[in-house]
């Protein structure tokens, strides 16, 4: 099973988090409206307190 969770840093990246049933991590970032791979890094940006993880809602309102 996959778990994504996207976020949006104090700067206004947006990035989503994909985690599949093995545990692999795969990051995107969104560029001009498209998801573009991201470096495995950004995964720690998840825990600093000025990113926000997305609502469902907003989730949709993004390009796929």
């Amino acid at each position: 099973m996959k778990e994504t969770n996207v976020y949006r840093t104090e700067g206004g990246t947006i990035f989503r988090v994909t985690e599949d049933g093995d545990g692999h991590i795969t990051v995107g970032v969104l560029k001009e409206r498209i998801w573009q791979d991201g470096s495995i890094g950004m995964v720690g940006l998840r825990v600093s307190p000025t990113t926000v993880r997305l609502t469902p809602k907003q989730v949709l309102r993004l390009p796929d």
